[in-house]
């Protein structure tokens, strides 16, 4: 029997993740390159890309290295689809700066 939670969607998406970093061999770096190859791949929402913005910059993802696979996977998945990811990456970053000055403010 499980707990009772008030996010159990966000709870099962949390343990999911931690569950596959601690079962994956990649680098930090890596790893989130990774995964945000594959949300442009799926043409994820803005949302989908919040949740791994900020543990990118931290794990030493910078601009050059997203736009490095951007270009990379482009002939793969498509102008489309990258020039979707590139609209949604930038309204993550948005979202995610609104929320730190939101977080930062008394």
């Amino acid at each position: 029997m499980t707990t009772a939670s008030e996010t159990p969607v966000l709870d099962t998406l949390a343990a999911m993740t931690l569950d596959s970093l601690e079962r994956c061999g990649l680098s930090a770096d890596t790893l989130m390159l990774t995964r945000i190859a594959a949300l442009v791949a799926m043409d994820a929402p803005a949302m989908s890309y919040v949740a791994h913005i900020g543990p990118a910059m931290d794990s030493g993802v910078d601009a050059g290295k997203l736009q490095d696979v951007l270009v990379s996977i482009a002939p793969i998945v498509g102008t489309a689809r990258v020039m979707s990811a590139a609209t949604h990456i930038t309204e993550a970053l948005g979202i995610a700066i609104a929320v730190a000055e939101s977080d930062s403010r008394p």
